[in-house]
């Protein structure tokens, strides 16, 4: 927190953060965790339906070719800013949890739809305009998910954890996307392409509705986050939504420019490495599908058992450190990498998990860096609008933008320049993030880049 923070009377227990030291506060936090996840993991199951079931949606719903199909994807990005600023202010209000539970219905109920939709053949144009639709009401919802779940994991974790436990929010990222993939690949191996064109892609989608509802339940078990409670009790919130926006613009522009920096560089990176890789291993260099979706599923396997260790590493050497090292491996290595991925499936699944592991680096830490930018009062709003401008303008359409300008060029390496240049625009970025490892993120000042990360510091409370 900042430097008036230490000055402050220590907070009453009630507002601790649970402790690891006992298992009433380990409980807890592994509730929290799980609460937090299995939004993330429902969101992104989703998308990876989508990403690996592209070729069934184009045949069933677009006659133009996949590239309708991704643009669709692209579209319901447009969206989830508009979803960052209604859901984010009022999440700094109303409270992290009470967002939760609505944005998790949205998202799940959406995606169960989708898998009941008539197909064009049989309602013609109406099928295509529902589904954009259907993609439009998950972008609003998880305009609010996301954000909410970051900053609801990151103020249930012990300041000198938070990168460790933070990271299972990534974890959940990473197990929704392997479940839908892994769904699908079993699900078309079992019954066969022919009937997974006619009717089987449907059964992945309604996987949605039992994974909300036990979001649901979850969420509906956990008491809103410590600190935002302290806030509330302390009436130190903004009194309306609006005021809370205003109050964001007017003096928090500048973490709100260098995180959308580094929200460029980790969205191009992970849609361009976990939505498009299937479309570009199919399509691009004649992969089988089942061999590239057995591919992707080893890759992200891989990352899953690193983003744990990688989290914990980042709460003794620091953000920035880990940020640096993953963004410009991910220059240095993208070129070779994809080389090496068109010289066939062991040549892929290097190059593919190569530049998965310098990713995870990144992608470990977010929920411990980004919400540690804002103070209280602003962190839902700040997080959630800013992550998802940028989201939608650079990673939502990435997939597209790959399979577009691959087929303007015919060369082959675009991703990789593509991922290069997101890369460096969030190395310029982490020059003005302040390191934010150990520090306490209560209270209404933004948290301090003076507190050391290894031998505790009065910051480190709970």
């Amino acid at each position: 927190m900042s430097s008036n923070a230490g000055e402050n009377s220590e907070p009453e227990a009630e507002y601790s953060a649970p402790s690891v030291d006992s298992p009433e506060g380990r409980k807890t936090i592994r509730r929290a965790i799980g609460a937090s996840a299995i939004g993330n993991a429902t969101e992104w199951y989703d998308y990876g339906v989508y990403s690996v079931a592209v070729t069934y949606i184009t045949a069933n719903f677009f006659s133009g070719g996949t590239v309708w199909a991704l643009a669709t994807f692209a579209i319901s990005f447009l969206v989830r800013p508009l979803g960052g600023l209604v859901w984010g202010p009022l999440g700094d209000r109303l409270g992290r949890k009470a967002v939760l539970a609505l944005t998790i219905v949205m998202m799940a109920g959406s995606t169960t739809v989708i898998g009941l939709l008539p197909n064009f053949d049989v309602i013609g144009y109406w099928a295509p305009g529902l589904l954009i639709f259907l993609r439009m009401v998950q972008g609003f919802s998880t305009g609010g998910e996301y954000g909410g779940a970051a900053t609801f994991m990151a103020e249930y974790s012990p300041d000198k954890k938070r990168g460790f436990f933070g990271s299972f929010l990534e974890f959940g990222t990473l197990f929704g996307f392997v479940l839908g993939t892994a769904f699908v690949l079993v699900l078309s191996l079992i019954i066969g392409e022919d009937a997974m064109m006619a009717w089987g892609w449907r059964i992945p989608f309604l996987l949605a509705a039992p994974m909300g509802l036990i979001g649901v339940y979850l969420r509906s078990k956990m008491e809103d986050t410590p600190v935002f409670r302290e806030m509330e009790d302390t009436q130190q919130l903004e009194q309306s939504a609006t005021g809370g926006l205003k109050d964001l613009v007017m003096r928090y522009w500048r973490p709100l420019l260098a995180m959308g920096g580094l929200v460029v560089a980790l969205n191009v990176t992970n849609y361009t490495l976990l939505t498009y890789m299937p479309t570009y291993l199919e399509t691009q260099i004649n992969m089988s599908k089942d061999g590239s979706l057995l591919l992707i599923i080893i890759g992200e396997l891989c990352m899953m058992a690193i983003i744990p260790f990688s989290g914990s590493i980042s709460d003794k050497v620091g953000r920035r450190p880990m940020w640096a090292v993953s963004l410009i491996g991910l220059i240095v290595a993208a070129i070779p990498m994809y080389m090496l991925m068109g010289t066939g499936f062991v040549g892929a699944l290097i190059g593919f998990a190569v530049l998965g592991i310098l990713y995870v680096i990144q992608l470990s830490t977010i929920s411990a860096t980004f919400p540690a930018m804002f103070p209280t009062q602003v962190r839902y709003a700040g997080f959630a609008i800013t992550y998802n401008v940028a989201t939608a303008i650079f990673g939502g359409t990435a997939p597209a933008v790959n399979e577009g300008l691959i087929d303007a060029t015919g060369n082959l390496l675009i991703p990789a320049f593509y991922m290069m240049a997101a890369c460096i625009v969030g190395l310029i970025a982490l020059k003005f993030v302040p390191e934010t490892a150990g520090a306490s993120i209560r209270g209404s000042e933004i948290p301090t880049s003076e507190i050391a990360v290894v031998g505790g510091s009065e910051g480190s409370k709970g």
